[in-house]
């Protein structure tokens, strides 16, 4: 019987062709796993009417992780009854801790020295998705608990003790003191408890100005939801952009990992798409599951690849996603 189960969605898009490609090199990094697929997204939803079938919920909940690879997000107004698929994973799972490295990798142009972490709380503030009209009146409501910013709190405040033991609470409490200040200050009620922790606090409009300035002065930023998507994106470009950024969605009791890029319908189907960031999913993944010797070889294999070549046509480069993978297995070691 294999040692770690588990689940891949590839979703939408390039996500057909990124998951794929990262099951290759987990098997190549010898990973003892027997895997799962699971059906979800936009393109499911158009065929039967749903984004997430049962039987998708059964992997996700008797698997290790799950790997997701891209979901596609119609704008505008959403068809009857569409729930986009990650964020309802999300809340179905409680997966309250969206977790968002950002590093350095070697890549031509990219900032040098930065090493943070986003932490975004992951189920509440706009992204409820509570929105009505009335006319010409639009209202979204905001949704903020001290139990919710109390576990994001936490867990921010345990990843950065395994950091470099600091932290920066992100927020907008000078304007939105209700909201904004209950999440802020029942963050700040957990850190200064721990000593050992440097805390301070930014206003999320001077963090994203810092973020561009002097990047390496973070370690573990903490926000609300929206903030840290916004954020979240903003870090990715110092570094190379979406095609290397994962993230992690993390609860106390399962995890779902993914491409922080979307589906590229523009690409989809080429054998173009750059599969770095599934990869690096994975990593997370890996880690996350305890599964640690593997991710070390996957995640020092695709710097190298990063570095020598060959590289992806979004990082500069010419290689499709078959020589960018192909490439990776071969840099394993």
């Amino acid at each position: 019987m294999a040692k770690y189960r588990i689940c891949l969605i590839e979703g939408d898009g390039i996500g057909h062709e990124v998951i794929p490609a990262t099951r290759r090199v987990l098997e190549a990094a010898g990973l003892d796993a027997e895997y799962v697929t699971a059906e979800a997204g936009y393109e499911y939803f158009l065929d039967h009417g749903t984004s997430t079938p049962q039987a998708t919920y059964d992997a996700v909940e008797n698997t290790d992780a799950t790997l997701f690879g891209a979901a596609t997000s119609p704008t505008g107004i959403k068809p009857a009854g569409f729930s986009g698929a990650i964020r309802h994973l999300r809340q179905k799972y409680n997966l309250y801790a969206n977790v968002r490295p950002t590093r350095t990798r070697p890549i031509p142009g990219a900032y040098e020295n930065v090493d943070l972490v986003i932490v975004r709380e992951n189920t509440q503030g706009l992204y409820v998705e509570q929105e009505r009209r009335y006319g010409d009146l639009a209202i979204a409501d905001t949704v903020i608990t001290k139990g919710a910013s109390a576990a994001i709190g936490r867990f921010a405040v345990n990843l950065a003790l395994q950091r470099g033991k600091k932290l920066t609470v992100v927020h907008k409490a000078n304007v939105l003191p209700i909201t904004q200040g209950l999440f802020l200050n029942t963050i700040m009620d957990i850190a200064s408890a721990v000593t050992e922790l440097n805390t301070s606090t930014m206003i999320v409009d001077n963090a994203a100005m810092q973020l561009v300035r002097n990047p390496s002065q973070f370690d573990v930023l903490v926000m609300t939801n929206m903030f840290g998507d916004i954020l979240s994106d903003l870090a990715a470009g110092l570094v190379g952009g979406l095609g290397i950024a994962a993230s992690g969605n993390v609860g106390d009791k399962f995890g779902i990992f993914e491409s922080v890029h979307g589906s590229a319908p523009d690409i989809a189907g080429q054998g173009v798409s750059n599969p770095t960031a599934s990869m690096l999913a994975a990593v997370l993944m890996l880690d996350h599951i305890g599964a640690h010797q593997e991710a070390r070889r996957v995640d020092n294999a695709v710097s190298q690849v990063l570095e020598h070549g060959p590289r992806t046509r979004d990082l500069g480069g010419t290689a499709g996603t078959k020589e960018f993978t192909d490439a990776v297995i071969a840099s394993l070691n």
